[in-house]
C-alpha cells in the first residue's frame, strides 16, 4: 500500500517572515541608540553633551547680575561674595574632577574682582567728597567769625 504524504503549501507560497504585531509606543525594530550609564555628579550639569560644573555657572551668573543687585536691593555685595566663593570652589572642583567650566569660573572671578575694585573706588571717592564738603563748611564757619 502506498504511503500518502501531505506536502501542504509549497515553500514558494509561504511568507518569508512570520507576521508581527506592532505595539503602540514601542519601536518596530531594535534601537541603535544606547543610553549612557551613570548619572551626573552632584556638582555638574550636562551642557552640549559635556559635564559642566554647576558652581562655575553660578559664579558667572551671580557676577553678571551683581551690578543690578545694588539697584534692586538684593545686595550687590552679597552677589559679589557669592560669585567669588563659588568661583574658587568651582576651580578647585574642576581641577579634581576634570569637568568643563574652568573658563566660566575664571570669567566670574575676574568680573567679581573688578566689581569689588570699582566699588572700593566709588566708596573712596564719595568718602573724599563728603570730607571735602565738611571741610568747606567748617572753613566757611571758621573764616566768617561766627
Amino acid at each position: 500500500m502506498p504511503r500518502l504524504v501531505d506536502m501542504g503549501t509549497p515553500p514558494a507560497d509561504l511568507p518569508s517572515r512570520p507576521p508581527t504585531t506592532q505595539v503602540v509606543g514601542l519601536p518596530s525594530s531594535p534601537s541603535t541608540v544606547v543610553p549612557m550609564g551613570g548619572g551626573l555628579g552632584p556638582g555638574s550639569t550636562l551642557v552640549g553633551g559635556r559635564r559642566m560644573n554647576t558652581l562655575a555657572v553660578v559664579s558667572l551668573v551671580t557676577a553678571l547680575i551683581s551690578p543690578f543687585g545694588w539697584v534692586t536691593g538684593i545686595g550687590g555685595l552679597a552677589l559679589i561674595l557669592t560669585s567669588i566663593v563659588t568661583g574658587h570652589m568651582a576651580r578647585a572642583e574642576i581641577r579634581r574632577t576634570g569637568e568643563e567650566g574652568a573658563t566660566l569660573a575664571l570669567i566670574g572671578l575676574i568680573i567679581s574682582y573688578v566689581h569689588i575694585a570699582i566699588t572700593a573706588l566709588v566708596i573712596i571717592f564719595f568718602f573724599g567728597l563728603v570730607l571735602a564738603i565738611l571741610a568747606a563748611i567748617l572753613h566757611g564757619i571758621v573764616t566768617s567769625g561766627g
